[in-house]
């Protein structure tokens, strides 16, 4: 009989929470219905703050904990009932949770993500799967990227090696190599969207670049580039993982400032685009340059002026959509915890020692028991 669970994914990008019924009753995953709920400003302006440390934070953490699993609680019961399935019919709830700070090489590593379980457990009466991260670091990993493992089970061939590539606030992609003897790679890349979005929102009302056209307006300013292109994030060897901490407005202002002369924002715009563009590519080219799939999922799927500078720069590679092979791109991420939380109900390991560095495969997350019995 087919199991259902529900994935829960609320990305670097902080816009919304994206929730994802999904059945599993052969090997592939089956999207039963899928729905996107936008984040209040309010709590997304708290979760933003919670990236730095600032007065009166562990506070304002433990409020934003218990009303992200308030409102995530809320998209999952609407979907329900749109759906028209009841909760009694889902196993389970892989929330991702909203990571606020990520430092797995810090000299006592750690990785954060809120959201209460035990909210989300009462409020939807769902056994619920949650802080799926910690336990890779505590295995010696660095908690990310997690997506490989399923990426590994759903889309490897042997007759082709694939990259899945997911662009959300940050980049990451999945080497899948053809020959079955040889380990799954995956790895934070650097920026996806997360600076194009921070840069349009401090100059405009919009919340993301749409189609990045503000991007496709600008021209590259190539000083800039080299300069944003000189992080050693981006010349550290895998397993490597970032976020929000690394890669934020501080960060390209401090370069802009050691410009000889000022940048127009739609310069800047286009720079921040290639940067994203250049670093992905470059990546692939090493850790996968035989590829001959780009398989691209996430919200970065969405800006045609990126896509474009990626199939430009990933010439002999064919950069197409996970849609072209049966998955949403805006609801993978959603799809793959669902899965995960499969995975931890059956007491089976959910990473990829080869992707992380972890020292063995571990079971991932706790488990917070719902009320509905089914």
């Amino acid at each position: 009989m087919a199991e259902r669970f529900i994935g829960l994914m609320s990305g670097t990008s902080l816009d919304a929470i994206d929730v994802a019924i999904v059945e599993f009753e052969t090997h592939y995953p089956k999207l039963i219905a899928s729905h996107t709920q936008t984040l209040p400003s309010e709590l997304r302006d708290t979760l933003l703050s919670l990236n730095r440390s600032r007065a009166g934070e562990i506070k304002r953490m433990a409020i934003a904990d218990v009303q992200w699993a308030e409102h995530a609680a809320k998209a999952v019961n609407h979907l329900l009932s749109e759906s028209k399935i009841p909760a009694s019919d889902i196993s389970a709830i892989g929330s991702h949770g909203q990571t606020i700070r990520h430092a797995p090489d810090n000299d006592t590593p750690y990785t954060l993500q809120i959201g209460d379980p035990n909210t989300l457990a009462e409020l939807t009466g769902i056994t619920t799967v949650a802080d799926f991260r910690r336990r890779d670091l505590a295995a010696g990993g660095q908690g990310a990227p997690l997506m490989p493992s399923f990426h590994n089970a759903m889309l490897r061939v042997n007759d082709e090696t694939r990259v899945v590539l997911n662009i959300g606030g940050m980049a990451n992609i999945t080497t899948l190599p053809a020959d079955p003897d040889e380990p799954v790679i995956g790895f934070d890349t650097g920026p996806g969207n997360v600076m194009m979005d921070a840069y349009i929102q401090t100059h405009s009302r919009k919340a993301y670049d749409e189609g990045g056209q503000w991007a496709a307006s600008g021209k590259v300013h190539a000083e800039l580039l080299k300069r944003l292109l000189r992080d050693k994030f981006f010349k550290l060897s895998p397993p490597k993982s970032t976020g929000r901490e690394l890669f934020n407005l501080r960060w390209l202002e401090r370069r802009l400032k050691r410009l000889d002369k000022r940048v127009i924002k739609k310069n800047v715009q286009a720079t921040l685009c290639e940067l994203s563009a250049v670093s992905i590519s470059e990546a692939i080219q090493q850790y996968a340059g035989e590829a001959t799939s780009i398989i691209v999922c996430g919200g970065g799927v969405h800006n045609t002026a990126l896509m474009f500078r990626l199939q430009c720069l990933l010439e002999h590679q064919q950069v197409r959509s996970s849609e072209d092979y049966g998955i949403d791109p805006d609801a993978m991420e959603a799809i793959g915890f669902a899965w995960l939380a499969q995975q931890t109900l059956a007491i089976k390991p959910g990473n990829l020692p080869s992707v992380t560095g972890a020292t063995h495969p571990v079971v991932l997350g706790g488990i917070y028991p719902g009320t509905v019995l089914g």
